[in-house]
């Protein structure tokens, strides 16, 4: 599984908790890994137009946008995994009935999934969730 949607919402519930700039050192000590880690997942974040950064000496790093518009699922899709079961790296037998359409029914499967999910993630703000750490 890939863990970049549970650093991106550590990061991203820090930044509405603290309601200021936050470095990406302080941002490294609270999800307790390498700050090489935390800008690199802060990058993505900037680039999806979720995160705004300040250079300097009273640089750091805040919402881009209020977290009351912020959805849970506009962070997921931010860094979607290109598929959340994982993918398989082999080549299915097409000499077998299961084998050559496998592919076919696990992508059908894992759009429903995705849908789902993405649905649940919808339903919830960034604020709302950042409301629970009060």
């Amino acid at each position: 599984m890939n863990g970049r949607f549970p650093i991106a919402i550590h990061i991203m519930t820090l930044l509405c908790y603290a309601k200021e700039q936050l470095s990406s050192d302080y941002i490294a000590g609270s999800l307790n890994i390498n700050p090489v880690q935390v800008r690199k997942a802060l990058k993505e974040l900037i680039d999806q137009g979720l995160v705004l950064s300040r250079e300097g000496k009273n640089g750091g790093y805040q919402l881009a946008r209020s977290a009351d518009i912020i959805t849970l699922a506009e962070i997921y899709r931010s860094l979607k995994p290109e598929a959340l079961l994982g993918i398989s790296k082999n080549t299915p037998n097409p000499d077998c009935p299961v084998g050559r359409q496998i592919k076919g029914h696990l992508d059908q499967l894992y759009e429903q999934i995705d849908l789902k999910l993405e649905r649940q993630l919808s339903a919830t703000t960034l604020k709302a969730f950042c409301q629970q750490f009060q």
